[in-house]
């Protein structure tokens, strides 16, 4: 009645996993061999300019995500063949690897390849040093682009980051505060192409004695005055451009102060209150330097925005009657004017500008756990 037990192994160490046989790792690359073909030719299709759109479409979705399914399917077969201590050490970069190598095609490469031609002609024939860096700091248009881009800045971030403060402190202490909330977070369902589109209509002048379209001149005329030309009446355009911003930005500050607003301990607030400090005291002097990591991490997100900010001033001046940004500077040099190694500058010079909030905004997370 007694069982044979295999040499070498024991109850409390059973014997190890053999190795695995060759069909088990054939399968897997055959997987990964047939998917490889698959993404190519269906690249190539999708090259094609004469086909349909909507089998572009449809071509696109199903080649995307069945193509990225079958990769991940047939790479973790393929290390599931390995033994234990060797899945544990290379399975985790098989689901993140495909993700950092897009990030890297798609932004590291492109940013090394602009920084290389930043140093080269308008043709990227010839070497020119740092002569297109110089005219980015020395030319007219670009020193005004950046003092448009520093409008933006300080007074589209800090109306964005002010108001939204102030909304969540308000609303937090309404009885209507879901439906308050609801309402001033509604403009970030929209693109910032979608509201600058709405603010042309707004802003949008006919002349006097003629009908009216756009809103607050149609307002100034009801109320016997003359129409503007909002946009093109500078330098107050940049500000009614700024407007978009805040009216899309003011809701996004709002929900991340609310949230942190709801942190703030009840009993830190009542033994304040008790203490006899009034509600600017337990503002200013409690509840701001409580929520300090989560002002500073959403004042340098809209920084971000700011910096980059394109779509709506190419939307509704095309960055005419005095409103051009980096941003725009860039794209007009670069994809209108053929300049490629000055368009690069730019390029670098916006990015340049953007990285050192960008690391600081990261450091925040990190700091409050965001990673």
């Amino acid at each position: 009645m007694q069982k044979q037990i295999q040499a070498g192994s024991s109850p409390t160490n059973p014997p190890a996993r053999s190795a695995a046989g060759p069909g088990r790792v054939i399968v897997p690359l055959l997987i990964l061999l047939v998917t490889a073909l698959v993404l190519w030719q269906g690249f190539l299709f999708l090259r094609k300019p004469t086909t349909p759109q909507i089998v572009t479409a449809m071509v696109a979705i199903l080649w995307g995500v069945g193509g990225v399914a079958a990769l991940y399917t047939g790479a973790n077969m393929l290390v599931e063949t390995f033994p234990s201590r060797w899945q544990q050490l290379i399975q985790p970069y098989i689901f993140v690897g495909p993700a950092i190598g897009l990030l890297a095609w798609f932004l590291l490469i492109p940013t090394f390849r602009t920084f290389f031609q930043s140093f080269f002609d308008a043709s990227s024939t010839s070497f020119v040093g740092l002569s297109n860096y110089a005219a980015t700091f020395t030319d007219r248009q670009m020193l005004q682009s950046f003092r448009n881009n520093l409008l933006w800045l300080v007074v589209g971030t800090g109306a964005c980051v002010t108001l939204g403060l102030l909304i969540a402190v308000l609303a937090d202490r309404s009885k209507f505060e879901t439906l308050a909330k609801a309402l001033i977070f509604l403009p970030m369902a929209i693109s910032f192409v979608g509201a600058g589109v709405i603010f042309r209509f707004i802003y949008a002048a006919a002349p006097a004695g003629e009908p009216q379209i756009g809103l607050l001149n149609a307002i100034l005329v009801s109320m016997g005055k003359q129409p503007q030309t909002w946009l093109t009446n500078q330098p107050w355009n940049n500000l009614f451009l700024i407007l978009v911003l805040i009216w899309m930005q003011t809701g996004f500050a709002m929900v991340i102060f609310s949230a942190a607003l709801k942190s703030v301990p009840d009993d830190l607030l009542e033994a304040a209150r008790i203490d006899g400090a009034n509600e600017f005291d337990i503002f200013f002097k409690i509840i701001i330097p409580y929520i300090k990591g989560t002002i500073l991490t959403v004042t340098t997100t809209i920084a971000i925005f700011t910096l980059k900010i394109f779509d709506v001033v190419i939307v509704m001046t095309g960055g005419q009657y005095g409103t051009e940004v980096v941003a725009t500077q860039f794209f007009r040099q670069f994809f209108v004017s053929g300049n490629y190694g000055y368009g690069s500058a730019i390029a670098m010079v916006l990015f340049i500008a953007v990285l050192p909030v960008m690391i600081y905004n990261l450091r925040q997370l990190r700091k409050q756990e965001g990673f």
